[in-house]
């Protein structure tokens, strides 16, 4: 702008200069008359070419401007749910989709559905209360995707079953899915993020939500992660001798009956050497552990909490060894994700965490 005025105060300098001297004949009057007109055309091409640059710096400047506010935005809040859970949610005034619609549709793109449970009854039975007027939780799982991984990297059992909450807070006219991203069971479960079972896996709930879903969108919550030293698997081993069908149904027995006493329960369990032939193994098998205490503290606040309830419990022997290894992710992978910080969720939380291990121990121990 500055070399704008200038430009223009130069110019009508010199107009005014030629137009101040007196002509001393008609001749010199014509010619100091072509010199106005001259610099009076001169004046008006070179504003509008000095208008023209600065409307561009202008334009830029403010382009600039923009892209530095949003960049600021992004990086003043780094939402949980962005790398961590998918947070798909959809307009459902007419009520017309529901945990049954939304199992029918994970099923017809290829999941398998272990469990999908309203948990709203246990809430009123237990806490005479519920924060929602839906909230279910499922587990569900691809046999392709696991097969991918299983040979290679027995941690997959982790989420094998994958979890999801089913949501609708009280009032609202939305329905919401929440569950674990690939990118997050990469870094939990140490598999290379580049494994090709994670972009089949992705593509796969991708397609379900919107098969589920159709108007849905994905959306972030607006919880900053928790930094975490803990660790984010609990990892038992133990052995099993020649007759280890026998102590596998000794096991299996006193594991589920130490559950019910210590307030956890089992909603579904998976025999996955069962159901993929040919995996190496002579059984893998997940149990999907829940604590109703627990999910129903942490969900006043995260609905998404079912991206990790119920958690998945692996128990497998490879063929030709003795090693039984079992394995569950910790919640302090809950924490993380989601920025739990508020004493009562961690309080409750670390609590299942501390018994569900003790369970473990004892029977390893035996």
């Amino acid at each position: 702008m500055k070399k704008l005025v200038l430009t223009i105060m130069v110019i009508a300098g010199f107009a005014m200069s030629a137009c101040s001297e007196q002509p001393k004949s008609s001749e010199s009057a014509g010619k100091a008359a072509e010199t106005v007109k001259t610099a009076a055309a001169e004046t008006t091409q070179k504003v509008k070419e000095t208008a023209k640059e600065a409307a561009q710096t202008v334009k830029e400047a403010a382009k600039t401007a923009a892209t530095e506010v949003k960049e600021k935005a992004e990086k003043a809040v780094t939402p949980a749910d962005s790398e961590d859970i998918y947070v798909y949610t959809a307009d459902n005034s007419d009520g017309k989709i529901t945990p049954k619609t939304i199992e029918d549709a994970f099923v017809k793109v290829g999941f398998y559905m272990s469990a999908n449970n309203d948990m709203n009854y246990p809430y009123k039975r237990d806490f005479n209360n519920t924060y929602y007027d839906v909230y279910n939780l499922a587990a569900f799982y691809s046999k392709d995707v696991v097969a991918d991984f299983i040979q290679e990297y027995p941690k997959i059992g982790l989420f094998a079953p994958l979890s999801m909450s089913i949501y609708t807070k009280k009032g609202d006219k939305t329905i919401t899915l929440a569950t674990i991203t690939p990118k997050r069971i990469a870094e939990i479960t140490g598999i290379p993020a580049d494994h090709k079972g994670f972009a089949k896996l992705d593509a796969l709930l991708k397609k379900a939500f919107k098969e589920a879903m159709p108007n849905g969108k994905f959306v972030t919550l607006p919880n900053k992660k928790i930094d975490i030293k803990e660790p984010l698997i609990a990892e038992f081993t133990f052995e099993m001798g020649e007759e280890w069908e026998d102590q596998k149904e000794d096991f299996e027995n006193d594991f589920e009956s130490a559950l019910s006493p210590n307030g956890f329960a089992m909603p579904a369990f998976n025999e996955i050497s069962d159901e993929i032939d040919d995996i190496g193994y002579d059984f893998y098998e997940t149990y999907s552990i829940c604590k109703i205490p627990v999910i129903y503290t942490v969900s006043k606040d995260h609905p998404e909490a079912g991206a990790y309830a119920p958690c998945s419990l692996y128990v497998y022997k490879k063929e030709g060894e003795n090693s039984v290894h079992m394995g569950f992710p910790t919640v302090y992978n809950w924490m993380h994700s989601m920025g739990i910080d508020d004493e009562e969720s961690k309080k409750i939380l670390i609590d299942a965490q501390k018994k569900f291990e003790n369970i473990l121990k004892e029977l390893t121990a035996k």
